[in-house]
């Protein structure tokens, strides 16, 4: 990867709907090479999706929380494809320390959130965090030249 590629990521994670001329003429390259360039960044999975950034709270998903959960390794399968099936969860991390799952999660009311509190108890023991607040939402990591 270099300085080329760099920009074309940080233009991209800014925004995926850039049209290949928009970014061509930032960067002073030709469409046909920014269009192959994003092609192989793409296969070399250095670009693995793009989507589209939801205001949940607009969406009618005003709740956002974290919950750890403590999980014992050999839970994992069960748990792994349970939690796929939840729609409410936006990621599910494993972690170091005292509990093994991080799960982020929004919801349209502290009810819901409660109740699916209560079903994945059954794993193990939970904590719960609500988010009042996001002062910094979430953004790409934007690469420099000195970095790869």
């Amino acid at each position: 990867m270099d300085s080329i590629d760099r920009k074309i990521l940080n233009l991209l994670q800014q925004n995926s709907r850039l049209s290949i001329k928009t970014i061509s003429d930032a960067l002073f390259i030709t469409p046909p090479a920014i269009s192959q360039r994003i092609k192989h960044l793409e296969q070399m999975k250095f670009i693995t999706d793009y989507q589209a950034k939801i205001d949940f709270e607009k969406a009618g998903l005003p709740i956002k929380a974290f919950i750890h959960l403590s999980l014992e390794p050999k839970q994992k399968p069960e748990f792994y494809d349970y939690i796929q099936t939840i729609r409410y969860v936006l990621e599910c991390n494993c972690v170091t320390g005292p509990y093994s799952m991080l799960l982020t999660v929004v919801f349209p009311s502290t009810k819901k959130l409660d109740s699916f509190i209560n079903e994945i108890q059954h794993f193990g023991r939970t904590q719960t965090q609500i988010v009042f607040s996001t002062p910094v939402p979430p953004r790409g990591f934007y690469l420099n030249d000195d970095e790869s």
